[in-house]
């Protein structure tokens, strides 16, 4: 599944071909992905122009004149800016063609995705609305983490991959964090001192941030809005890695 650093890929990759344009048409070509696409999203989307285009959480959110529209990745879902009149594929499910002739296409083997409208306020959307602080934001510390750890008999690792806790820390992430934080990811939240939760936060962000740097990290359906697969996975340090040599101690992990 895409997680932060694949979704901030694809927003940072959309985002110069599509900011200040206008929707021309939309195309609905599959209707039921992970929950219906809104009934005449193409009414609703023409001549609007897309004002922001922004991320909450694994969402890229397409911020427009009357509203807001969220798109979700899912499990394999990926985004692609090509001419309007490239022809679709299989699995090819949505178009919104832009007046500038070119066209941000959904592609969804899987159709876990998501393709929603909504005219309120994106934030209290029933989908965003309970989303924790974003890894990268000043929100998320380790005073903020250790109040929501306390009392709690929870994981770190299952903690911090709660998105009602902090958004975007996938299993990969979550991996990676807690071995450059030296914290067993089975350790009980509660039970982590401060300062460890401060190495913990830092590693986060340090992990996140590289990973967007190299463009996410490439699973089996994962590919970049340009078709170009990310490098972080080159340099994961457990993920994946069961049984092989730890890099810093040799022993099988």
């Amino acid at each position: 599944m895409p997680e932060l650093p694949e979704v901030e890929t694809s927003r940072r990759g959309i985002e110069p071909h599509i900011l200040g344009q206008t929707v021309e048409t939309v195309t609905i070509r599959q209707k039921r992905l992970r929950w219906p696409v809104p009934a005449r999203l193409d009414e609703k989307l023409r001549g609007q122009r897309i004002d922001r285009v922004d991320r909450r959480g694994k969402y890229i959110l397409l911020r427009l004149q009357t509203g807001t529209l969220l798109i979700h990745l899912g499990m394999s879902g990926s985004l692609h800016v090509v001419p309007a009149s490239a022809t679709a594929g299989k699995h090819d499910h949505v178009d919104i063609c832009l007046r500038n002739g070119k066209c941000l296409r959904l592609r969804d083997p899987r159709r876990f995705g998501s393709v929603l409208w909504t005219t309120p306020d994106a934030s209290t959307h029933k989908l965003l609305a309970e989303l924790g602080p974003e890894p990268l934001s000043d929100d998320f510390n380790a005073a903020y983490l250790r109040q929501r750890a306390r009392r709690r008999s929870a994981s770190i690792k299952s903690l911090i991959m709660n998105s009602k806790i902090v958004v975007g820390v996938g299993n990969i992430y979550a991996c990676e964090s807690l071995f450059r934080a030296g914290i067993h990811p089975k350790r009980q939240a509660g039970r982590i001192s401060l300062q460890r939760l401060e190495r913990l936060v830092a590693a986060i962000r340090q992990t996140l941030r590289e990973a967007i740097e190299q463009g996410g990290t490439t699973l089996r359906d994962f590919t970049s809005e340009n078709g170009k697969p990310g490098y972080f996975q080159q340099q994961l340090q457990v993920y994946g890695r069961a049984g092989e040599g730890c890099v810093r101690c040799g022993k099988p992990i």
